[in-house]
């Protein structure tokens, strides 16, 4: 199901999207548009219900753990069964997981909905092994960074949208996001296409020899490091993400508006990144150079910010931030892709999502304990050192191999 693309090779080029992939990008939109709709007003929500706020993070918390849990669970099984039931059976669960939210009348019902939906929405990998499915070697970085693209506009779109909804009453966000998943899903199993290539009586085959050959796929040469690169790098970033709130009232005076307004300024300015400046990027100097770039790039806006007192200091911070980070998602996820064949693509993507989702937890904790017993810089120096130890964990000679088949 390998679509043409045109003018590869070039960063000046007209390349046209393989058949497929606007359905998936519409699809991970949506979901995530549902998503912002209900993060941001969920903590002020489970008060009604007398809910602590430990008690309000713990319901993200257990989103997130079942995300977790379940990414590398619905990759390897959409590695047997297909991309697209998954995909729908995930827009369903989400569709389920936010009704269920929206019409709680106790904290435990609470507490299942996001269950329900955390356990539903750990699509991200099988959305990329799609996306990797129908994409020509050469342009998989572009693609993936144009499918981040999308998660950037569902978060900025998903927030004001839910803060509209919220005027209605405090359950019509989470109905809105169920109806939005639910269209969704519909639509899904109208529109997309199964996208992967060993379906087919003999694909099956062949699948079946490379597991009784090669069953582990982590022997890949890089495999591991690309995964190992993945949790150090996003666990520096996160870390940088749970603490600039505090760092932006100690050390620029920013209250909750002006971080705000930062933040939805970087998810911007990331969109802009992966659809602007990394085609061009991978163009010039290919992935394994554009990530181990995206990383030093990482670690000198981390090192930079350490050293931040004013306004003028932060905007070339941010700058090698969001470029840095902007390079490193969809090259690092590409890169992981054609590591592997069709049949493990899924899987290996999702544990990816679920070291990312671990970084998540571990960067935010450390970075927090970080600030709070050894100062306002110290997160920022630490994360500096983490990517530039990813870095020379991309160097190592196995990730820039040539990739497997399809």
């Amino acid at each position: 199901m390998r679509g043409r693309v045109r003018g590869s090779g070039s960063t000046g080029s007209t390349s046209s999207l393989p058949p497929g992939f606007g359905a998936i990008w519409s699809c991970v939109a949506l979901d995530l548009v549902g998503f912002g709709i209900v993060l941001p007003i969920l903590p002020l929500y489970a008060r009604r219900f007398g809910a602590t706020p430990f008690t309000a993070t713990a319901l993200v918390a257990t989103f997130s753990g079942a995300q977790l849990v379940f990414s590398p669970v619905w990759g390897r099984v959409s590695d047997r069964i297909g991309r697209k039931p998954v995909l729908v059976l995930s827009l369903a669960g989400t569709a389920v997981g936010s009704l269920v939210t929206g019409l709680a009348g106790s904290l435990w019902v609470l507490f299942l909905g996001r269950l329900i939906d955390g356990v539903s929405g750990a699509s991200v990998s099988v959305a990329q092994a799609s996306v990797a499915d129908v994409a020509p070697p050469d342009q998989r970085a572009k693609l993936l960074g144009l499918l981040g693209a999308a998660f950037g506009l569902g978060f900025v779109a998903g927030p004001a949208i839910g803060a509209l909804a919220a005027l209605g009453g405090p359950h019509v966000p989470f109905l809105l996001a169920a109806g939005i998943a639910g269209v969704n899903a519909v639509a899904a199993w109208r529109r997309l296409p199964e996208t992967h290539p060993s379906l087919g009586e003999r694909g099956r085959g062949r699948a079946m020899v490379r597991r009784a050959v090669d069953p582990v796929p982590w022997r890949r040469d890089g495999v591991a490091a690309l995964v190992a690169v993945a949790f150090v790098s996003l666990a520096a970033f996160s870390a940088f993400e749970g603490t600039f709130a505090l760092f932006g009232e100690r050390r620029l005076g920013l209250r909750l508006a002006s971080t705000g307004g930062v933040f939805a300024a970087i998810g911007v300015a990331l969109v802009l990144v992966q659809v602007r400046l990394l085609p061009a990027a991978v163009d010039r100097l290919g992935e394994v150079k554009t990530l181990r770039l995206g990383l030093v790039l990482d670690a000198a806006g981390l090192a930079a910010l350490a050293t931040v007192h004013s306004f003028a200091a932060l905007a070339p911070a941010l700058f090698f931030l969001v470029v840095g980070q902007g390079l490193v998602s969809p090259t690092l996820s590409s890169i992981l892709a054609g590591k592997v064949d069709a049949d493990r693509r899924g899987g290996v993507l999702g544990v990816q999502q679920a070291a990312g989702g671990l970084a998540r937890v571990v960067g935010p904790l450390a970075g927090g304990f970080l600030f709070q017993q050894a100062g306002v810089p110290v997160p920022y120096v630490a994360g500096a050192a983490l990517m530039l130890l990813a870095a020379l964990l991309a160097l190592r000679p196995g990730v820039a191999t040539a990739t497997a088949a399809t």
